[in-house]
């Protein structure tokens, strides 16, 4: 497996051998037709370049009668894919593309920016109680709503790998305010969601949960980046806040006493 890698990668180490890839991702060419596509490249350099793209099994070679032709094969890049990108990583990777993409297409005209909040707060509660209010009771405390104003909506959070944390109203209707894709419980727990920032922006945030003499300190980590207004990091970090520090504290604590 570590050579069939090392061949990929090397493969893919030169900007011609990629446009070559994109130019057969469209449709199988002849050495000659891809030749065509590189006027200042020799055939010579042109018939390594596909040496080297075969050797790494990225394309397969047919002979049709006289002529040669070249296919992709998309394999290699589907197994390096599932190697380093798990089924739960997989949305928090087509968000970045969308992201890229969403801003490409603004051209450029809009400003690309993140930031960073982490904050802790110690709860006077075992984790496995401060973990259980952060998810399965998140209904009881959290204050924020996405829902138009007058509608009534409610919470659930799935504590598991692929669970959402959604907020519904109506019988269609509602909004996900995060994906979880990581759970070691009741430590840590990782989710991506907009958290209410609108368009071109990808956001993950986590809960780490350490036990403290007489309690539980929570750690918040929450990161944005894309098109970012320039009030939403003040916002954000004045919500978790509230959030944590007022209205989970007060909830695990006075249900506890």
């Amino acid at each position: 497996m570590s050579e069939e890698l090392s061949s990929v990668f090397k493969a893919l180490g030169h900007p011609i051998r990629r446009e070559i890839l994109d130019i057969l991702k469209e449709s199988p060419k002849t050495t000659g037709e891809l030749d065509e596509f590189f006027p200042e490249v020799t055939r010579y350099a042109i018939m390594k370049h596909l040496k080297i793209l075969e050797e790494g099994n990225l394309v397969v070679v047919r002979r049709e009668g006289k002529y040669k032709r070249n296919f992709l094969n998309a394999v290699p890049l589907q197994e390096m894919h599932n190697r380093w990108v798990g089924k739960y990583m997989q949305p928090t990777a087509n968000s970045l593309l969308k992201l890229r993409s969403a801003v490409e297409l603004l051209g450029g005209k809009e400003k690309m920016s993140e930031f960073r909040i982490e904050q802790e707060i110690f709860i006077n509660a075992s984790r496995e109680e401060v973990f259980k209010a952060l998810t399965e009771k998140v209904e009881d405390w959290w204050e924020f709503r996405i829902a138009p104003k007058g509608v009534p909506s409610h919470f659930t959070f799935e504590p598991v790998p692929g669970g959402q944390f959604i907020e519904k109203w109506g019988e269609n209707d509602g909004a996900i305010w995060g994906n979880v894709y990581f759970v070691n419980a009741p430590e840590e727990i990782r989710l991506f969601g907009h958290l209410g920032m609108q368009g071109a922006v990808n956001s993950a945030y986590t809960y780490r949960l350490q036990e403290r003499e007489g309690g539980t300190v929570l750690q918040l980590s929450h990161t944005a980046s894309g098109v970012i207004q320039e009030q939403w990091e003040q916002e954000h970090t004045k919500g978790w806040e509230y959030l944590l520090g007022t209205l989970l504290k007060n909830y695990v604590e006075n249900k506890v006493e």
